[in-house]
């Protein structure tokens, strides 16, 4: 039975219903479930003005046009998707006679939940792009077979574009896997009570992304001062020596815009404040880096040790993950830990208010919310429950949930310019304020060359904040030349990259003393700053902070149309250069706010590249002025202080801003 009701087109079968409604302009959303009721859940989605769309239903047939998509659903409950021009873009892959393969498969749990599999027709030769950050050197992820789920390093953002000419989202926040496949495109949620997928067509990448960040939310407005350096280690352990690297860098008149207080700058896990034996002063601190031009930004992690102060209120009012099975005892840093549920608004509003009485209250304005996946000691995601569901069912919204309650805390109390680093993603997180960084990656050239392409993946996915630890996290050795040339190349690449922030896990590590206590108690690392790598690279540093702080007007534009249309600030060369087929096999190079393209040194030792130079422009190559057509392929020389860079000539644009 096809019918319309309430401006959606309807097929019911069996008990089974799918409702297609518009979404946006261009959009319509399907939702289907086994038990003939559909329900009002958003998940990644925000209510916006939709057009009414056009529906016709005939015998065993019904049609649903809202702008440049169109479905058509037949009598067996196939849905088929097209552009404005007839063009097929996506089709459910239902196969009857003799294979008796369903395209939408719910198996039922015991528990009254379904195990989902939902399958598309797959064309061979289509691109795609997005799904969030995968640490794989593939931009590309025709192929590939992605783990819907979160761990450190890896984000999944259910979003993508494909070069056929729609973007699609996977609604569902459940743990499960993509398959983009030769022979089938296939998506699987291990528990959901029902199907949610949006398709939206659109004639250009940036049409369809701008409409997704339509539907899920573009970032706030990002505050100036997130657009220069970033100074961070693992870790500062006082108050002293966190202040003497700041004073060093106004020393050296070398501009720092945040430096990082990490983790275990606490008491306990789940205190949520400083431990005053090692910071006595914090208000006084915030106030004597402001009057050096800097930021103070502080680790928020969601773990909660039993000894914590908070941990019994927290346990006793149900704002704590709990497990199915077994005793509850999440993860281990220095002490056992559970994590705090970010899905019950109750415990966001707890934590919020905890953090703004110990922090907020003090002159802190930025928070770097850590562990955010969370990171499980054993991701037996059914094990876990959150006040939403059950983790196989809801955990990837975790990290969303994360930065909303500090976004609301922050907007509560009169912030407007929100940003707050994160180490996950799902997708509508980009509203929250939510810079994602990509995890603990290792110092390596091979994971240098996966940031380019997680970076690029992610803002196709709808995340426009993003950032690397510059160097790899853990383990890198300042005094080590490979590692001082992989910093300085990874340093070149970060500049260009939406936030500049050095951090990492750098050797030789120091245990923790035997008689400390508290935040004491925890190990650091060796020095991370930029004059700890050599001469050679201490002045390379310098240089690239100053052209950043030189181009930040250059940045502004790009952040604020980030913000007015959801255009991210980096992106693949395709995004701005569609009809070039060439640029959709580019997948080491990027455009930079309005006209600059990015060509990163990856590879040890090397010091020159091929640059491709899209079609349907002139281009200025930075080092020289020159100028070369657009369509042309070179060979550049780029010594270890240079990074090939060009900019597109019908920009008005100097491009001597950009020399260094």
């Amino acid at each position: 039975m096809i019918y319309e009701k309430n401006g959606a087109l309807v097929h019911f079968f069996n008990s089974e219903i799918i409702k297609i409604e518009p979404w946006g302009k261009n959009g319509l959303r399907v939702r289907c479930s086994p038990e003939g009721r559909i329900s009002d859940k958003m998940r990644a989605l925000l209510e916006i003005e939709s057009p009414k769309a056009q529906i016709s239903v005939g015998e065993g047939f019904g049609e649903i046009v809202n702008g440049k998509t169109r479905c058509c659903v037949d009598k067996n409950g196939k849905l088929s998707f097209y552009n404005q021009h007839g063009k097929l873009l996506l089709e459910e892959a239902l196969r009857l006679q003799p294979l008796k393969r369903p395209a939408r498969a719910f198996k039922p749990h015991l528990k009254g939940k379904y195990e989902l599999t939902m399958s598309f027709e797959s064309n061979p030769s289509e691109k795609i792009f997005g799904m969030g950050q995968y640490q794989q050197e593939f931009l590309n992820l025709k192929g590939c077979t992605l783990e819907m789920a979160h761990r450190n390093s890896q984000a999944s953002v259910p979003f993508f574009v494909s070069s056929l000419g729609y973007g699609f989202l996977w609604n569902i926040p459940a743990v499960g896997e993509a398959n983009f496949s030769k022979n089938i495109t296939q998506f699987k949620a291990e528990q959901t009570d029902e199907l949610d997928y949006l398709v939206i067509a659109g004639d250009t990448p940036a049409e369809i992304v701008e409409e997704y960040m339509e539907a899920t939310g573009r970032p706030p407005h990002m505050p100036e001062l997130a657009m220069g350096f970033w100074q961070s280690k693992l870790r500062y352990r006082d108050q002293e020596e966190l202040l003497s690297v700041a004073r060093r860098y106004k020393e050296i008149g070398v501009p720092l815009s945040v430096i990082v207080c990490d983790f275990f700058h606490w008491p306990c896990q789940g205190d949520f404040r400083f431990d005053y034996d090692y910071w006595p002063e914090p208000e006084k601190m915030v106030q004597d880096l402001k009057e050096m031009g800097t930021e103070l930004m502080v680790s928020v992690w969601p773990t909660i040790e039993f000894g914590s102060e908070n941990y019994k209120e927290m346990l006793e009012k149900g704002y704590l993950i709990r497990n199915d099975r077994g005793p509850s005892n999440h993860t281990e840093f220095v002490h056992p830990a559970v994590f705090y549920d970010t899905t019950n608004p109750d415990a966001r509003k707890f934590v919020w208010d905890t953090v703004k009485k110990n922090y907020y209250d003090k002159g802190i304005r930025l928070f770097w919310l850590d562990e955010a996946e969370p990171e499980f000691m054993l991701y037996d995601y059914d094990n876990h429950r959150y006040f939403e569901g059950n983790c196989a069912e809801v955990g990837n919204i975790y990290p969303s949930r994360y930065a909303q309650g500090f976004y609301e805390g922050l907007k509560s109390v009169g912030e407007k310019e929100i940003i707050t680093l994160v180490r996950c993603a799902w997708a509508g997180s980009q509203r929250y304020g939510a810079l994602v960084w990509s995890g603990d990656i290792m110092p390596t050239y091979e994971a240098l060359r996966c940031q380019i392409r997680a970076g690029l993946n992610m803002a196709m996915a709808g995340i426009p904040w993003w950032t690397t630890d510059i160097g790899g996290f853990d383990s890198g050795d300042p005094e080590d030349p490979v590692c001082r040339e992989l910093t300085v190349r990874w340093f070149e690449y970060a500049t260009f990259c939406p936030v500049l922030r050095l951090h990492g896990y750098q050797m030789p590590y120091i245990p923790a003393p035997e008689d400390a206590k508290g935040g004491g108690q925890c190990y650091t690392g060796g020095g991370n700053e930029i004059w700890s790598y050599g001469d050679e690279a201490y002045e390379i540093f310098k240089r690239l902070i100053f052209l950043r702080e030189r181009i930040k007007p250059y940045i502004k534009r790009a952040m604020d149309k980030a913000h007015k249309v959801g255009t991210p600030p980096m992106r693949p060369l395709f995004y701005d250069f569609d009809k070039d087929a060439r640029a959709w096999e580019i997948e080491d190079e990027f455009i930079f706010g309005d006209a600059l393209l990015v060509a990163p040194i990856s590879y040890q030792g090397a010091t020159e590249r091929e640059v491709y130079l899209p079609e349907g422009c002139e281009w200025i190559c930075v080092r020289d002025g020159s100028k070369i057509n657009g369509g042309t392929t070179l060979r550049v020389s780029a010594k270890l202080d240079e990074i090939p860079l060009y900019v597109r000539a019908d920009k008005d644009i100097d491009f001597k801003m950009f020399q260094y």
